[in-house]
């Protein structure tokens, strides 16, 4: 078959559509007209690409783009195959000119937050840490203090990089992480999720690829379906991104940029050894990458301190754009992030594209934090969110031993918000799982929304700092009822009692 395809598919290399976009255009009339039935495997993303002599990500990206138009559906293990004319399909003729399955993924996470708030759901959906968290009280205090020094000052316009005092206190917050840079390093951002899109709008054009963990932080699929880039996921392990994957997607493609999240990570909860990280970062020079590092986690942990950032382990200083803030260890409404980008080039397109979308981050959330941040408030904070979390950790833990069933399989996390479950392929998916959960009153986060191709079928994620340890052991109790419902298994599937 592969032969017959190769000799059919005719492919312009000089035409202003792209290649992915005419393999899109062939196999859905192929299908269409019926030359390709339902059933028919199609050949693996690879040997296609190597026989019509094209990069792989074309042909990942027209498969990805049929799946969606319910043209064919992938089955890890099994192949791609052809599944026929969807409703989808018939009321779109034409593909689109941009991926849409990322869109759809996003439209879904609506629809599932919807159902999660829910009066009475247990929610262990959501990516924020719980309001009891937040020192309200010593924030107050810190912004009537600005006022008061400050005057009309703290309300007018900032600096387009940030408040200097602020800058200053970042660089010696960061100092104690082993990370040294000057102020001018640092760009003070609305969060770290505008930080993040600071740096994807600076370093690349749409159509280019930015590589990503698989599973991966859902925000950066978001950042790249705005932005118009092709988000690539790469395998990972225990320890995190697979060397040997990645050093074949840098020799085939040779993507200008990575985002990690390597501590504590979101979805996964995963840490990454500190041999990796200086591996990647080898890597990353070899073959003149900039990783984007999203560090909001780092101070989240629990037993022993995580490793050292990619940016504390960048000794060329050129490497790693460090991103991250303040929002998952002290007020998320304040929106203040920061980016840390040691290369002038790198820095000024930043300060440009931030000009252009916002002029400054709010001035009297800037002065507020560098007073909490000047008085000493951060550490004994940072010690009590600690001791919190940990608790709803272990309780969390003991929940999971008790109530879910033994072939669920998951990691006691080390640190951050999140606990990663892989459910049984033999079951429902995590989506058939969750419409039972809130059908028990009970949510969490399907695990195909931080996948890059929207594989994951059978994982889900649960943020445990976002209850007590009361309403965690109900939660689970919610969830044993919503999996029992679906008479899984045999006795292997009953939980501990």
């Amino acid at each position: 078959m592969l032969e017959t395809l190769v000799d059919q598919i005719p492919l312009d290399r000089q035409s202003d559509e792209p290649i992915y976009q005419q393999l899109i255009r062939f196999f859905q009339a192929q299908i269409m007209n019926g030359q390709l039935q339902p059933g028919t495997r199609l050949p693996p993303s690879r040997d296609l690409a190597r026989s019509l002599g094209i990069g792989r990500i074309s042909v990942v990206s027209a498969y990805n783009e049929l799946q969606t138009l319910g043209l064919i559906s992938a089955h890890p293990g099994r192949g791609t195959f052809v599944t026929g004319i969807s409703e989808v399909s018939r009321a779109n003729p034409a593909p689109p000119r941009l991926a849409t399955r990322q869109a759809i993924n996003q439209q879904n996470l609506r629809e599932l937050m919807r159902l999660a708030r829910k009066p009475g759901v247990i929610g262990f959906d959501v990516g924020t840490p719980p309001v009891d968290f937040l020192p309200v009280e010593a924030f107050r205090r810190a912004i009537d203090a600005v006022l008061d020094k400050d005057g009309a000052a703290a309300i007018a316009y900032e600096a387009p990089e940030g408040y200097l005092p602020l800058r200053r206190a970042t660089r010696d917050y960061l100092s104690s992480q082993g990370i040294s840079c000057r102020p001018e390093n640092i760009l003070v951002t609305g969060g770290a999720q505008q930080a993040i899109d600071l740096v994807v709008q600076s370093i690349l054009t749409p159509g280019d690829l930015i590589l990503t963990p698989t599973p991966t932080y859902v925000g950066i699929l978001d950042i790249a379906q705005v932005r118009q880039v092709v988000p690539l996921g790469v395998p990972c392990d225990e320890n995190g991104v697979r060397l040997d994957a990645l050093e074949d997607i840098l020799v085939e493609y040779h993507p200008r940029l990575m985002y990690l999240n390597p501590t504590f990570s979101n979805p996964t909860g995963q840490t990454m050894p500190l041999h990796r990280r200086r591996q990647i970062l080898r890597l990353a020079q070899q073959y003149n990458m900039l990783i984007l590092e999203d560090g909001v986690y780092h101070e989240l942990h629990f037993e022993d301190p995580a490793p050292p950032s990619l940016k504390a382990l960048d000794e060329t200083g050129g490497t790693v754009l460090h991103a991250s803030g303040f929002s998952k260890i002290l007020l998320p409404g304040t929106r203040i992030g920061y980016v840390i980008a040691e290369r002038e080039d790198a820095r000024e397109r930043m300060l440009r594209v931030k000009q252009a979308a916002d002029i400054c981050t709010p001035t009297l959330n800037q002065r507020a934090m560098h007073m909490f941040l000047a008085r000493g408030g951060l550490p004994a904070h940072l010690d009590r969110v600690r001791h919190i979390l940990r608790a709803r950790r272990d309780a969390t833990v003991a929940a999971a031993e008790r109530y879910l069933p033994p072939r669920l399989r998951w990691n006691k996390p080390r640190g951050g918000l999140y606990l990663w479950v892989e459910l049984p392929q033999d079951g429902p998916t995590a989506a058939e799982f969750y419409l039972s959960a809130i059908q028990h009153r009970v949510a969490f986060a399907v695990g195909s929304l931080f996948y890059p191709n929207g594989d994951g079928d059978y994982t889900m994620r649960i943020n445990f700092a976002a209850h007590t340890p009361e309403v965690i052991e109900e939660g689970f109790k919610r969830l044993q009822k919503a999996w029992a419902s679906h008479h899984v298994g045999d006795s292997e599937d009953q939980p501990f009692l």
